[in-house]
């Protein structure tokens, strides 16, 4: 799947569409993420509350993976980012 997120609504309705492709509930997902089902569910609805280190666990139980790109180009996940902790890679 390659799904362009440029809105919070957005990718609420990415999580809210995967979780609902995989079968499971909220309290299934929620119980993935370390988070309690009403906590999912305000996350679903308002997902810019939603750290990124949740994001990306959330992302992991789908099955998903996140790719920052430029607007004008093409994704290309062969290029990975740089490790933070490398020496001479600055952030």
């Amino acid at each position: 799947m390659k799904q362009k997120i440029t809105t919070e609504a957005q990718l609420g309705q990415l999580l809210l569409g995967s979780r609902k492709a995989q079968k499971w509930t909220q309290g299934q997902l929620a119980q993935q993420a370390g988070v309690s089902q009403a906590r999912m569910s305000a996350l679903e609805l308002n997902p810019g509350s939603l750290s990124v280190a949740r994001l990306l666990l959330v992302l992991g139980a789908f099955g998903l993976e996140m790719v920052i790109q430029s607007k004008d180009a093409d994704v290309d996940a062969s290029h990975p980012a740089p490790a933070a902790n490398k020496p001479g890679v600055e952030w």
